[in-house]
């Protein structure tokens, strides 16, 4: 158990158990492959995840972290390394799994939803790798998403903000398709052109624009194309996506998958997703994850 003053941010017992196996034999298998075990680790595991959901909660910086964190050179450095290593998608498909057989569903789904949100980013970002969203008026980067029907993240791609939808949409289709191979159906909006239709066919996936009827105005729900909407307002809890801050996108991707795995092990244990506006104030709704 930690011993300094516990963050909102931190990790209950309940989800840390969740969480624990597989930083555990991802450490084991890394320490297997040294030529020696060498010197024990000077910081558990749990203190180094925490860490990280303190900064992807609070959009902290990482040389920025409390000193009762570990160094957030060494923070940095083992999100770096999960990253590459695939853990942080690998929690991710984990508590996906696990909460479509807690709602009754099959661990993999048969159907998604896929959509994209364009984002600022801040001063770090590499011009190179920022863009200009000439329908939004955004430049910044791109995340484009696959959901289940249930808002569970099955797939990210981040690109610069000037990709086209179908672009990315077709990466991501082919990357699902190999990860999923039982996906049939997908729902998207508009931005999301023919080409992509006649793909997704040649995957063997039905792909069914869903618009707005028209003539309709305001903020109309669509159905289907809700889930993946309401999944990225659950991701906007995270203060660290509000814009998108990390130099490599592959980095942004694994800052998502680990607010996703944050608000998964949350619904599991029963849990209310915090907000940062002000978590100790009784009267502050809170948003159930």
């Amino acid at each position: 158990m930690p011993t300094r003053r516990p963050y909102p941010s931190d990790l209950s017992d309940a989800r840390w158990e969740l969480i624990e196996p597989v930083l555990s034999a991802w450490r084991l298998e890394r320490r297997g492959r040294a030529l020696d075990f060498g010197r024990p680790p000077e910081h558990d595991l749990r203190d180094f995840m925490e860490a990280i959901l303190y900064v992807d909660r609070t959009g902290a910086r990482w040389r920025c972290l409390p000193h009762d964190f570990p160094h957030g050179n060494t923070v940095y450095g083992y999100f770096a390394t999960w990253q590459r290593d695939g853990v942080s998608a690998q929690l991710n498909g984990l508590l996906r799994q696990l909460l479509r057989e807690r709602e009754g569903r099959d661990g993999e789904p048969s159907a998604r939803v896929i959509d994209a949100q364009s984002v600022k980013t801040s001063t770090g970002v590499p011009t190179s790798g920022q863009g200009t969203d000439a329908g939004k008026k955004i430049v910044g980067r791109k995340r484009s998403i696959v959901t289940d029907t249930l808002g569970l993240l099955l797939a990210v791609l981040v690109t610069a903000a000037r990709v086209q939808d179908s672009v990315a949409g077709t990466r991501l289709l082919d990357q699902v398709a190999a990860e999923h191979p039982g996906i049939r159906k997908v729902w998207g909006d508009g931005g999301y052109r023919r080409h992509l239709v006649a793909h997704a066919a040649a995957l063997g996936i039905d792909l069914e624009i869903s618009a707005r009827t028209p003539g309709t105005r305001g903020f109309i729900p669509i159905p289907k194309r809700w889930t993946v909407e309401r999944t990225f307002g659950r991701l906007m809890l995270h203060r660290r996506l509000a814009r998108d801050c990390e130099t490599l996108p592959a980095r942004s991707e694994a800052v998502i998958h680990l607010a996703v795995t944050d608000l998964m092990a949350r619904r599991l244990t029963g849990e209310n997703t915090i907000s940062w506006r002000d978590p100790v104030n009784p009267h502050q709704p809170q948003v159930s994850g």
